[in-house]
């Protein structure tokens, strides 16, 4: 049971992992993550907005004690189209200088992002700094990022739930869909690099 009545929604297409293959894999990564830094406390990095609700659930699926923190950044402005320069909107608040941190993000597909947040982070001389995506989108390798976690492999359909958003819409629903566009509207659905 999903809560949302998809026939009332034109807008939410075909959904590409439900509830419990997120909240199963989330367990996952958290068991793993527990492993790997036993005996340390890492600072869980969430990039806003579309992570946050996949930090909230990982944070409580792993077994040590986690500082949580935050960045925003940018490389869209108020398009769905990338302009190819990353910004940042909201610094974190903590100084990570000797500490284990972790990117938490919810979707990776050319790197763009991702490589701005590994090099910004890196100058404040963390003791590791790792990533852990929930998605990445077919055509990227996860490997060649240098993504250590990586929950779901995609497709390159834009994609809404689970802090996903078109719009600021959609970030509540418990699952991951495709968007199918504003049929109301007529607008079809934003280029899948938007995502990002």
């Amino acid at each position: 049971m999903t809560g949302y009545d998809l026939e009332e929604d034109p807008s939410i297409g075909r959904v590409v992992l439900t509830e419990h293959q997120i909240r199963e894999r989330v367990a996952e990564l958290g068991a793993r993550i527990t492993a790997d830094y036993r005996g340390r406390a890492p600072v869980l990095v969430a990039v806003l907005k579309g992570a946050a609700v996949f930090v909230s659930d990982l944070a409580r699926a792993i077994e040590l004690p986690v500082e949580i923190d935050f960045m925003a950044v940018s490389s869209y402005g108020s398009s769905t189209r990338t302009s190819g320069v990353v910004r940042l909107l909201k610094d974190l608040d903590s100084d990570i200088t000797g500490r284990h941190v972790l990117v938490v993000e919810d979707i990776v597909d050319s790197g763009l992002t991702l490589n701005y947040l590994r090099r910004n982070l890196r100058a404040r001389n963390p003791a590791s700094l790792e990533v852990c995506a929930l998605l990445v989108r077919e055509g990227a390798d996860p490997t060649e990022l240098d993504i250590r976690y990586t929950g779901h492999r995609i497709p390159s359909d834009f994609v809404i739930g689970y802090g996903l958003d078109v719009g600021e819409r959609y970030r509540n629903l418990p699952f991951i869909a495709v968007y199918a566009g504003d049929r109301a509207s007529g607008r079809n659905p934003p280029d899948p690099a938007a995502n990002a």
